[in-house]
């Protein structure tokens, strides 16, 4: 029996479909739905650190079920009907020294 469930959330992915004229790719977004990421609000000595590391405000935090493979560096995010983005390198944790489904962090920013 699980007690803590999370929500879906839609992943935008870029993936390349092409090059144009200057050698240079066009991507287009492909959407992933991911289900049970847990999103809380981020601390406030999280949000401090962020904003003296590289000047973005972190408002939630993200927790990544174990065994998701998808890249969420610099990744678009959809969940409370609203547009984020992600930032940072994701804190991963060891799948089997973790006791709970979600091994695996990162930080998002409003982004409209």
């Amino acid at each position: 029996m699980t007690l803590i469930k999370g929500i879906t959330i839609t992943l935008i992915n870029k993936k390349e479909v092409g090059r144009d004229p200057f050698d240079q790719p066009i991507v287009k977004d492909v959407p992933i739905e991911v289900d049970n990421v847990l999103v809380s609000p981020t601390s406030t000595d999280d949000i401090v650190n962020q904003l003296n590391i590289d000047g973005k405000k972190a408002i939630y935090t993200l927790a990544i079920p174990k065994g998701d493979t998808n890249n969420w560096e610099d990744a678009e995010v959809f969940f409370f009907g609203k547009r984020w983005r992600t930032f940072g390198i994701p804190t991963e944790g060891i799948d089997h020294l973790i006791p709970l489904d979600w091994n695996k962090k990162v930080m998002v920013e409003r982004y409209e």
